[in-house]
């Protein structure tokens, strides 16, 4: 026979834990998505009509299509400049074994581990000051600094995975390493490239701090936007402020939801290289 298996208190308190967390987030979430769609909502339950009017309100009075054209511009100017940089850098990193090569590691980590307004504002300052901050090439560079480094150590386990031999082998045959990289290795590194990718466009619409310290007028990304519509001066309808946090909810679920489609978590650790006997 088997026997029951009965769960500790303990685990019981661990499990209750998280299911109060979780139900308090969906309400929380929830009361938002209900009342972007919400005509009426005073002491009852639900609203006593529904509308889909704040939508169209928000998407005109904080107009979002130039603020959605210029999220989709910044996540793709800093996507490919990120790849292009980080590839290499992770390659070099995961294949050559030189002096200072941990230290230059953790180099590229600190942006990821710090908080990014204490390195924000020394960056917006210098920014600033040379004319980028204000415009989109200021945004860009800002969440090049934290992006760069999110590739390399996401890539690096990519690399790490391929057998040098299979280098090693094009090489004898007489190929140049221009030729091995773009023949050899990068059609086996697609799935990293695009995970990365993917990773840095999911960071890069999120990235408040960054953006708000060098955005202007016209180079706000939608986090931002939404930042500047719940505080800024006047009267607003609560509902068309719900409902831009709706958009940008769906924004950022839909890239989360295609990022874990085609990064396996796996993949970003990198396998333990053994010493040769």
């Amino acid at each position: 026979m088997r026997r029951a298996v009965v769960a500790s208190p303990a685990a019981w308190l661990v499990w209750g834990t998280v299911a109060i967390f979780f139900v308090g987030l969906a309400g929380v979430i929830g009361s938002v998505v209900v009342n972007s769609v919400g005509l009426r909502w005073f002491d009852s339950w639900l609203p006593e009509a529904w509308t889909t009017q704040w939508y169209a309100q928000a998407w005109d009075e904080f107009t979002l299509l130039p603020v959605l054209t210029v999220t989709l511009v910044v996540c793709a100017l800093v996507t490919g400049v990120s790849v292009l940089i980080g590839v290499p850098a992770a390659y070099v990193l995961a294949r050559r074994s030189f002096p200072g090569s941990r230290a230059l590691y953790l180099l590229f980590l600190l942006p990821i581990l710090m908080p990014p307004i204490t390195y924000g504002i020394p960056l917006a300052t210098v920014l600033y000051k040379y004319g980028l901050a204000g415009h989109l090439s200021g945004v860009v560079l800002a969440n090049l600094v934290p992006s760069v480094p999110f590739v390399i150590l996401t890539m690096t386990p990519f690399i790490e995975q391929i057998d040098p031999t299979v280098e090693r082998a094009a090489r004898m045959c007489g190929a140049g390493t221009r030729h091995v990289f773009t023949r050899i290795l990068a059609p086996l590194l697609v799935p990293g490239i695009l995970a990365a990718s993917i990773l840095v466009v999911v960071r890069t619409v999120g990235m408040f701090e960054l953006t708000f310290l060098t955005a202007g007028p016209d180079s706000q990304t939608l986090v931002v936007a939404l930042f500047y519509s719940m505080s800024a001066a006047g009267i607003r309808a609560q509902q068309s402020v719900d409902a831009m946090a709706v958009i940008y909810c769906v924004m950022m679920l839909t890239l989360l939801v295609v990022a874990l489609r085609f990064v396996n978590p796996t993949q970003l650790v990198a396998r333990v290289k053994e010493d040769p006997e």
